[in-house]
């Protein structure tokens, strides 16, 4: 027999803790320029964490872990940066982990209880769902109909990050999300905010439920290793219907590509194609990733996607379309750089969009030749280390200079003229390109900059 997953009482003091804390999140941070509303922010989840937990702590822990959070924070009311952002969510997720007694004996035991929290953030209030819905189906005579929420639940909200990214990448679907009339339910709301509530709802009951790194004690302790087919709501419903939502998501936005980035179709008025291939490039990267992540789930041995024809077909298509997808990101790069020239940064992100495209490609091998997610594994460490080594053996520094050199409007009559002030910046590399760069020009057109550049090469 089914037990509720929590008290009634002290789950409606967690859910109300966390609507008002989304609520005020609202206010203080979307839309909002980051300073003291990150501070803000970052005390009040502390204070909410210490309020609803499970166990009250004694005054003088609460006193010290809340001057902890505050302590942490106070980066935050001046000048916000990453770094001080990314010190202020770790010491609310300590306050969240002490005040549910999960925080290791010793320090060394902390960084791994920290990387499985963040690991699993995301889930947590969906398995909450996933156990409440269970309990009242359980006990009411709906239950086929909280079966098949249940069952919807993982395509619809993939399938929407996933569209969020796309309209990012995408001005076109972003315009055409824009036309959509949401008046009727959507009148003060737009897809953003509901994005920010999204997420704000996962962290915020993730630090105010933190019971992630128990459970794994527990079923270490036992020795029992999980039920691959208990996995909150991944039933072969709900994976038939997330990738066939997924593959006509995908597909929407392959279409266009194809049409408008290598097709070279006309856009509508008012927009170019500059502006519609400069956008997208790492968003859609971000979502190859996502697609990645969600394969490995769906199709983990024993599950119910490994055990459907119908699944690993669907998932080899998604596949072939997270591959053009990468290709799509790497061609909108190179009309970045056609256009802004190339840099150090942008010869990374080249790299990395490769890499991410024979992942994605040894996933599909893993699948359909049935190897263990340790040979995926074992098989990416080993691409990544031979492109690092390959890397070694190559200079960055004088192939961009030499690139930007022979691309740029002096010598090449075409593209963007050339950055002088960033090529000089390469170093002693970029000299023998500077060279030729200087001999190409004509007499007249050298400048007395010019001059002073050839001075500084022949310092150099």
């Amino acid at each position: 027999m089914m037990t509720a997953p929590m008290p009634r009482a002290r789950g409606a003091n967690r859910i109300a803790a966390l609507l008002a804390v989304v609520a005020i999140s609202d206010f203080l941070i979307f839309g909002q320029a980051p300073g003291l509303n990150l501070f803000l922010f970052a005390i009040l989840v502390a204070a909410a964490i210490l309020l609803s937990a499970r166990r009250r702590a004694p005054p003088w822990t609460a006193a010290f872990l809340f001057g902890l959070a505050a302590f942490a924070a106070a980066p935050l009311i001046e000048t916000p940066s990453p770094m001080g952002i990314a010190v202020s969510l770790g010491a609310i997720i300590c306050v969240a982990l002490a005040s549910a007694g999960l925080v290791p004996h010793r320090l060394s035991g902390l960084p791994p209880v920290l990387f499985r929290f963040i690991l699993i953030v995301p889930l947590r209030l969906l398995q909450d769902c996933q156990k409440h819905l269970a309990w009242r189906a359980e006990r009411s005579s709906f239950a086929a109909i909280w079966r098949n929420l249940g069952i919807w639940m993982v395509p619809v909200i993939p399938a929407s990050v996933f569209l969020l990214l796309f309209a990012i990448a995408n001005p076109l679907i972003e315009d055409a999300l824009r036309r959509i009339d949401f008046a009727f339910l959507l009148r003060f709301m737009d897809l953003w905010r509901i994005g920010f509530w999204l997420t704000m709802a996962a962290f915020i009951w993730a630090v105010l439920r933190p019971r992630l790194k128990r459970r794994i004690v527990q079923r270490r302790a036992a020795d029992t290793a999980a039920d691959p087919a208990e996995i909150p709501f991944l039933t072969h419903a709900s994976l038939l219907r997330s990738l066939l939502l997924f593959n006509t998501l995908f597909a929407m936005q392959t279409l266009l590509d194809l049409v408008y980035l290598w097709g070279g179709a006309d856009l509508p008025d008012g927009m170019t194609h500059a502006e519609y291939a400069h956008r997208g490039a790492y968003p859609l990267i971000a979502t190859a990733l996502l697609a990645a992540v969600f394969v490995l789930i769906a199709m983990r041995r024993g599950g119910p996607g490994d055990k459907s024809p119908l699944i690993r077909g669907l998932v080899h298509v998604w596949i072939g379309q997270n591959v053009l997808l990468c290709l799509s990101a790497i061609l909108r790069l190179d009309l970045y750089v056609e256009v802004y020239s190339l840099t150090e940064l942008r010869v990374a992100a080249g790299i990395w969009m490769g890499l991410v495209a024979v992942g994605l490609v040894l996933i599909l091998l893993r699948i359909v030749l049935h190897q263990s997610n340790q040979w995926l594994i074992a098989a990416n460490i080993a691409v990544l280390a031979s492109v690092l080594y390959l890397s070694a053996f190559i200079d960055f520094s004088a192939f961009i200079a030499r690139f930007n050199i022979t691309h740029s409007l002096e010598l090449s009559h075409e593209g963007v003229p050339l950055d002088i002030d960033y090529v000089s910046s390469l170093g002693p590399s970029a000299i023998p390109a500077l060279d030729l760069y200087l001999s190409a020009l004509p007499e007249e057109a050298v400048d007395k900059r010019h001059r002073a550049l050839g001075q500084a090469v022949a310092c150099l």
